[in-house]
This record gives C-alpha cells, structure tokens and sequence, in this order.
C-alpha cells in the first residue's frame, strides 16, 4: 500500500499513533460551531487527539466557509486534530469536497462510501476514481468492505446489512487505492434493537493482515454500545471510533430545556456546550487516548 503523498496528514498521523500505542480516538460527529467547539476544549483540557467528523449533509449546509471554520480551530489547537467527512456516497458531495480543495480547504480525510454497491469489485469501482482524485489533495480516504444496516440524523437508510470478507480485505485495499477501512462486523447505525454480537474475530483477521501496513481500522455504528466492547474493540484493532448520538442528544436536551425555562442564550449555549464536552471526555478516557497529546 502507497502512503505516497500522504506525509503529515493529520488523520492517518493521529491514527497511526493510536495503532501503535493500542488506544482508540474519539471521531466525534459535529453538526454546528458549538459542538466543535466542545469537542476541541474536550481535546485541549484531556490531552487527546480527536477527529472533527461532518456529514455531508452539514458540508451541503455550511460550504466553504463552516470548513474553514472547522479546519482553523482543529489545525491551530495545542493538541493533534483531524477533519474528516464521513458517509460520502452521492456524486455532488463528493464534487463540493474537491471543489473545496482546489481552492485550499481540504478536509484531512473522506471516506468514500460505496458500500451500497451489490458486490465488493463494483464498490472498488466505484470508489477508486475517487481515492485517486483526493491523493492529489493529500485527503487521506477511509472505505466500507461490506454493509452496515441502519441510519442516522443526515444519513440515507440501509436496509440490507453485509458482513466484511476478510478474505477479500487486502484485494479490496489495493483495489480502491484507499488508507483506512471500516468493517461491518455486527455493527450498525442507529439504536441496536438486540444486543450488539460483534463479529472480534473478523477484526483480529484484519488486524493481524494489515499489520505494519499503516492501514488503521474505523468502527461505525457505536450507539449505546457497552464501556466493555469498546474496549474489546480497541482490544481487536480499532483505533478509529465514529460517535455520533452519546454527545449529541444530551446537548440538545440540555440546551432546548435551558432556553425554556427562559435561561439567556449565551448561558444556554455555554453550558450545553459543556455537557458536550464531558461526554467527549469521558471516550477520550474510555479509548485511552486522554494524555496521549502530551
């Protein structure tokens, strides 16, 4: 696998730090300034690397300026931080991203998702034209092997899950060109309706083929997840984990309540900004990526 044109991204420096030393980070979703904001005083005050993650529904709705935005307070805080666009499947996101980096501002990393394709050799397909276009940039690119069923707030919704194909894991890496694979092991995007029975054994597959390869493994679908499969997670090979729900939905209960009980704005915002953040520090302990900047 080529890392040819990927020195100092900041992504794939985070994560291979936390492959080497065995610990997760957190890749926080973010839909508005007050949740990066938090996620970045989280980072700065736990002494943890993180990664800014945006769908691309929030890249639709904010364009070049909220990346810049995004960009400038990761890239000048004192701690190691990443931003990355997740679930880009449709053609016109994939086209502002670029669009984007042609005029400077570059996430750190994408990932491509073509995991909708019917077959692994038509998401290579699909997906490789892409890999290669953000090599050029320096945008390290994360991709699917298989499936994952469900959805979230400004996600499309996936019906048919598809576990990963360790035996296809090499192939397909090579196939899209990409440095950073998520694999369906049992996961999925929303609430989990029985108990998550994650497939370890497929990722200490992946683990054992890619290592010293520098090709880190992304876990997606974390909601309500138990502390101890986290850890059995980090345990496999993760090094990646995409949250989402835990921070947010407290957020918004805390800053909707505020502002109903007539509290003023800033204090509003201010303080859920702050239950944000708590959360964010609770998976930088959980991961063992708290301290880790230092």
């Amino acid at each position: 696998m080529s890392f040819e044109g990927f020195q100092g991204n900041r992504t794939l420096d985070i994560l291979h730090k936390a492959e080497q030393g065995r610990y997760g980070v957190l890749a926080q979703v973010c839909y508005d300034a007050q949740s990066i904001i938090a996620l970045v005083r989280s980072a700065e005050r736990m002494s943890s690397p993180a990664i800014i993650m945006l769908f691309p529904v929030t890249l639709a709705y904010g364009k070049g300026p909220f990346l810049q935005f995004c960009l400038n307070i990761a890239h000048q805080a004192s701690v190691p931080i990443a931003v990355h666009l997740d679930h880009a499947t449709d053609p016109e996101h994939l086209e502002l991203a670029f669009s984007l980096a042609k005029e400077g501002i570059a996430f750190d990393s994408i990932m491509v998702d073509a995991s909708h394709a019917e077959t692994d050799e038509e998401n290579i397909a699909l997906a490789r034209p892409y890999v290669e276009r953000a090599r050029k940039f320096g945008i390290a690119v994360e991709v699917e092997l298989g499936r994952l069923e469900g959805g979230e707030a400004g996600l499309r919704m996936i019906s048919d899950a598809k576990l990963t194909n360790e035996k296809n894991a090499d192939m397909f890496m090579k196939g899209t060109g990409a440095v950073i694979l998520a694999p369906s092991i049992g996961n999925l995007h929303g609430s989990y309706l029985k108990p998550p029975n994650f497939r370890q054994d497929i990722l200490k597959n992946l683990r054992t083929m890619f290592k010293g390869r520098g090709i880190p493994l992304c876990l997606h679908g974390t909601d309500e997840l138990p502390d101890e499969l986290f850890r059995d997670c980090i345990a496999s090979g993760i090094s990646k984990f995409n949250i989402n729900s835990w921070a947010r939905d407290p957020y918004l209960e805390n800053l909707t309540t505020s502002l109903r009980a007539g509290k003023p704005l800033p204090d509003a915002i201010e303080e859920a900004t702050e239950v944000f953040a708590k959360v964010c520090d609770r998976f930088m302990e959980l991961f063992g990526s708290a301290g880790k900047a230092r």
